[in-house]
């Protein structure tokens, strides 16, 4: 497991990809800053974007109680086509703060965070149409902030979905309006001591994001009956409220927040649909005996004999135990599928950009994100995943999750 430091002490924080998974060649100079860039949505909708800064003015913050909680939003959408700006793919107050302390354990003042863009507008108007457009939430790892998610979100809204994505404040991270940056300091207010306090850390920060998803949603609801639910109550893109077809809601996260997908499928009744990207139930205490009883996706890495063994064994309901009680307690639609050849953040956007900053860098990027060719994969989770909420939040029978397809060879179904 990576280890996190916590205070004065080691944690073991088994969904926080940190420094020692990327392995980085000495630095003999300071070179440029290397950019990369994003995968086009292959969907027929041009996307829009924009953010939503959340309060709940009655909840006190898990972390420091005497603020309220107070979340990040982006909204993903079907949008008009226009010349608006390309929304940057890292808030900008949050680029800066990555030159010095980046992510997912890259080199600082290596990566051009802040001149890499999306492929989503800035504030474009939002499509119209009868109904509106499906929601899905969706929901990062551990330590990782929304933006990892972009691919997947853009995916999804070139394809007729309205996409949010949240990050959990103070667990990463988290730039808010007018610059603002608050750290990811959550275990950092733990006593490193108290071995009891860390377990009640842990299962403290699961049910903040349960309770995180669910406050989302009842925002979304203020938004759809014509509210505008963010705290400074900027103006939104024109048509967003009518565009939440809330009657259809999925939800989705990699690694700690796929375990939040089921906790809240398992929680609220307003969500249709969930899928855990490779997320395991034992960081807490995340009731996978109880299952769900709607239709669900396991999408887990696979194993090698030269990784550690949290790493090393496939996370199938075959293989791994709290994925095979979670598997025979749910009473829904379900499907497992496994990348061989991909790693924990082979589910995030590292698995494309990473490939590209690994020459550059001197990076060795088997232990983050395994073999699996990056392109391939990539345009497997975006059709497995768009497949998958087709079917049930737009009800469109689809074959391709009916059983192994040669077009997409990386992925096994799990039978």
């Amino acid at each position: 497991m990576p280890p996190a430091t916590v205070g004065g002490m080691r944690l073991l924080l088994p969904f926080l990809l940190v420094a020692s998974l990327l392995t980085a060649a000495p630095a003999v100079a300071a070179p440029a800053k290397t950019g990369f860039t994003l995968p086009a949505p292959t969907g027929r909708y041009a996307v829009g974007s924009t953010e939503l800064h959340l309060v709940q003015p009655d909840r006190p913050d898990p972390w420091l109680p005497a603020k309220p909680r107070e979340l990040m939003t982006s909204v993903w959408y079907p949008a008009l086509r226009t010349g608006l700006p390309l929304a940057p793919y890292v808030p900008p107050a949050l680029a800066e703060h990555y030159d010095t302390e980046p992510p997912i354990g890259l080199p600082a003042g290596r990566v051009d965070w802040a001149g890499v863009r999306g492929h989503a507008r800035t504030g474009a108007p939002v499509l119209g149409g009868p109904g509106g457009f499906p929601v899905v939430l969706y929901s990062p790892g551990v330590g990782n902030s929304r933006v990892f998610g972009t691919v997947l979100a853009e995916e999804l809204a070139s394809r007729g979905y309205v996409v949010v994505g949240v990050d959990h404040t103070y667990e990463t991270t988290v730039a808010f309006p007018g610059g603002r940056v608050e750290p990811d300091s959550a275990f950092d207010l733990t006593d490193p001591n108290d071995p009891d306090a860390i377990e009640r850390a842990k299962q403290r920060l699961m049910d903040a994001r349960e309770y995180d998803s669910r406050f989302v949603l009842d925002q979304l609801e203020t938004l759809a009956a014509g509210g505008n639910p963010d705290a400074e109550r900027r103006a939104l893109p024109a048509g967003l409220g009518r565009a939440l077809d809330l009657s259809e809601v999925g939800m989705f996260g990699h690694s700690g927040g796929g375990v939040t997908s089921s906790r809240v499928v398992q929680a609220d009744r307003r969500v249709d649909a969930g899928v855990n990207m490779d997320g395991w139930y034992s960081f807490g205490d995340n009731r996978p005996e109880l299952g769900v009883d709607r239709p669900f996706l396991l999408m887990g890495a696979g194993s090698s004999p030269d990784l550690p063994p949290l790493y090393g064994k496939p996370r199938t309901h075959l293989t791994e135990p709290d994925w095979g009680r979670f598997w025979r307690a749910s009473t829904g639609w379900q499907l497992d599928l496994n990348v061989p050849a991909g790693r924990h953040y082979t589910f995030t956007d590292a698995q494309w950009f990473l490939p590209q900053l690994a020459g550059p860098l001197g990076l060795d990027l088997r232990d983050s994100i395994g073999t699996v060719d990056p392109v391939r994969i990539v345009d497997a989770q975006r059709a497995y995943l768009t497949a998958f909420f087709d079917q049930h939040l737009k009800h469109r029978p689809q074959p391709l999750l009916r059983g192994p397809s040669p077009e997409y060879p990386q992925v096994e179904f799990i039978r």
